[in-house]
């Protein structure tokens, strides 16, 4: 085991040592489960903007706390626990997704019922756009990693030990999933790819991020922040995908019946990555 893998006996007897191992090995069932976090996160958010029509505006407000909730479950956790760490991820994209709306659109007819001038309580949509909103998100995320750099805190995510590197490190992730779900509606919605179209293309700046890691000049934290983005916008759209209308190109499965398949495969993965921190000798906290 390396230093990273288990608690050190410096490490126990360090009483002013933050924390083991808090978050995952980057591996390939770390981005299945990133995927298919992304992509509930999508269906999610918007069955509950949406479908059920309570508005991007509350349903961006109650994940956000959600989110929060989550968020402190798993800081104030001692080690890595697969079930925080996903469910984290989880509420970032679902939280992402409304959030994005609410930056980007205005409310659309297409989700009120006849004689209704609003998707739900409070305004629904700023209607910024998707330019605009990305680039207000993209100024967000570049004043995050600045202050990162300068605090001298490193940006090896298995590295991370410290609560304010924590921290900064769940503050990235929230706005790049936001951030992701605007180039993913943008490419479904705007760019006339289409939701296979917009996968697609996500897909092959993926395999390309891939080849890259080969070339030993590109620097590793580099491709994993951009990989971790761009998987967000193949969630975006392949959630549209499943439950956008024939018409528009989707499959047509509705937003709760593939947030509910979904869900069971996010459990299913999560279950086996704690089973498997067992077999490895971490004790999930």
């Amino acid at each position: 085991m390396t230093r990273s893998e288990l608690l050190t006996e410096a490490d126990i007897a360090g009483a002013g040592k933050y924390v083991m191992k808090k978050l995952p090995e980057v591996t390939l069932a770390f981005w299945v489960m990133k995927i298919a976090a992304t992509t509930l996160g999508e269906t999610a958010g918007d069955l509950f903007s949406q479908t059920l029509k309570l508005g991007y505006f509350v349903t961006t407000i109650a994940l956000f706390l959600i989110f929060v909730a989550t968020l402190v479950i798993q800081l104030a956790s001692k080690r890595y626990n697969p079930f925080f760490y996903w469910t984290v991820i989880l509420s970032t994209s679902m939280a992402g997704t409304t959030m994005s709306d609410f930056m980007n659109r205005e409310a659309s007819a297409e989700y009120l019922p006849k004689g209704d001038k609003s998707l739900g309580w409070g305004p629904q949509g700023l209607g910024l756009g998707y330019p605009a909103g990305a680039a207000i998100l993209v100024s967000v995320l570049i004043v995050i990693f600045v202050i990162w750099k300068f605090t001298g805190l490193t940006f090896q995510i298995r590295d991370i030990d410290t609560f304010r590197g924590e921290g900064l490190f769940w503050a990235a992730i929230l706005v790049s999933n936001t951030l992701g779900t605007s180039m993913g509606d943008f490419l479904s919605d705007s760019s006339g790819l289409g939701y296979g179209g917009g996968a697609l293309l996500i897909t092959g700046l993926l395999a390309g991020l891939l080849a890259l890691k080969y070339v030993p000049a590109v620097p590793n934290v580099l491709l994993f922040w951009l990989a971790f983005v761009l998987t967000r916008p193949f969630g975006a759209t392949a959630g549209d995908l499943l439950t956008k209308p024939a018409a528009k190109g989707g499959l047509d499965l509705g937003t709760a019946g593939s947030s509910a398949v979904l869900l069971a495969v996010l459990f299913g993965l999560m279950a086996w990555a704690h089973l498997r921190e067992r077999r490895a000798g971490l004790q999930p906290a």
